[in-house]
């Protein structure tokens, strides 16, 4: 191709320290690729040798295809990132393995260094990969993917709807006026009188643009709430399809919305061993430094999917309101009795309510409120 360059680099002696590769990368012809938004830059290594030869494509499904047709790779590495699930399709169309690495890995953190370029990336990825000590992602189906971008699709419209309120309310406290509180300040007949007091933007005087600036944010979150029914008809539609949503909502407070955020954001919930590893990959669990006799705990780490935790803090709070249900007896214990506690009670809660839906999840099993007593992960739903 015409807008590919290739440079080819013997490697220089290796120190006694490097790890030797396994005998499944020793033999495999590998292609790895730092992928980046309008150009990417791959390597092909050879882990025998350990020669390797840089070339740089177009960030496009025709550029990569030709790649990968060319290089005939028996393994392809490649970064998760925004385009790798394109990519990592291409390639399995093509019988291509695909490994696809955690950015956030320790092992792939680049610390104290003078230099970091693509080509290093490149090179790095395949490096890691031929020693087996790439840390890497699951990459679900395109469908689980799609579901995934329109679930975040709907939460941002619901922000951008906050949004829109919070402006509305700032626009009458600069003008001394003021509204009912919370969710009364959204009834219809509130729209309503917000209505007489808009005035289109052409017909406002210089005294009175404020009235213009409140009937376009009327416009403008009649349009987001539409947008958003419209949202929630189809993940509506699609949750009455999945069976593993419908299971998920029969626990107490768990809605449509977070049963089919933890059934796309979990996908397969089998590929995780034990509830350790679901709260670790949610950033539920905290941060830890040990060093001797001193083992110290601190906040959540706050990695993994954001919204996942946020909805499920959400759920938490409003669980523990229910005194009949399970989780405000857990979130009783967890308080301690002390109001100082109620937020990391509320965290650790909404752990307890992920781990209770990935146990359900992998049992195939249904709510069961009379299983009570016992602590720590032993109070599962039964399998129904």
């Amino acid at each position: 191709m015409s807008n590919r360059t290739a440079t080819t680099t013997t490697p220089a002696k290796e120190s006694s320290t490097t790890t030797t590769t396994t005998a499944t990368t020793a033999t495999m012809s590998m292609l790895a690729i730092d992928l980046g938004k309008f150009k990417s830059v791959a390597c092909r290594y050879d882990p025998a040798s350990g020669n390797h030869a840089f070339e740089t494509i177009a960030t496009h499904p025709s550029a990569v295809h030709d790649l990968l047709i060319e290089a005939a790779p028996q393994l392809l590495v490649i970064e998760a990132c925004g385009v790798c699930g394109w990519v990592h399709d291409l390639a399995e169309s093509l019988s291509i393995e695909v490994r696809v690495a955690n950015t956030l890995g320790e092992a792939w953190k680049w610390k104290r260094v003078k230099r970091k370029t693509d080509r290093d990336d490149a090179l790095k990825l395949a490096k890691l990969a031929a020693s087996d000590q790439l840390p890497l992602v699951h990459v679900p189906q395109l469908s689980v993917r799609q579901h995934r971008s329109l679930i975040r699709h709907r939460h941002a419209l619901i922000d951008r709807r906050t949004g829109i309120k919070n402006t509305i309310r700032s626009l009458l406290d600069a003008q001394g006026l003021s509204m009912p509180t919370r969710s009364r300040g959204w009834t219809t007949e509130s729209i309503r009188e917000l209505k007489t007091l808009s005035r289109p933007l052409d017909r406002c005087d210089g005294n009175t643009l404020w009235r213009g600036q409140l009937d376009l944010e009327l416009r403008l979150l009649e349009a987001v709430s539409t947008l958003i029914k419209e949202a929630d008809k189809r993940l509506d539609q699609l949750a009455s399809q999945d069976e593993r949503v419908t299971r998920l909502r029969t626990i107490p407070q768990v809605g449509a919305r977070l049963a089919e955020l933890v059934v796309a954001t979990l996908d397969d919930a089998r590929r995780f061993k034990n509830s350790r590893q679901v709260s670790a990959y949610a950033g539920l669990v905290p941060k830890q430094y040990q060093s001797g006799q001193m083992n110290r705990l601190g906040r959540i780490t706050g990695q993994g999917p954001g919204l996942l935790r946020r909805v499920l803090v959400q759920v938490a709070w409003g669980l523990q309101r229910r005194t009949e249900t399970r989780g405000h007896a857990v979130f009783e214990r967890l308080c301690h009795g002390q109001r100082t506690r109620r937020k990391q009670a509320a965290v650790a809660l909404a752990r307890k309510i992920l781990i209770w839906c990935w146990a359900m999840l992998r049992d195939g099993s249904t709510w069961d409120d009379s299983r009570g007593g016992g602590g720590g992960d032993r109070r599962l739903p039964a399998a129904t």
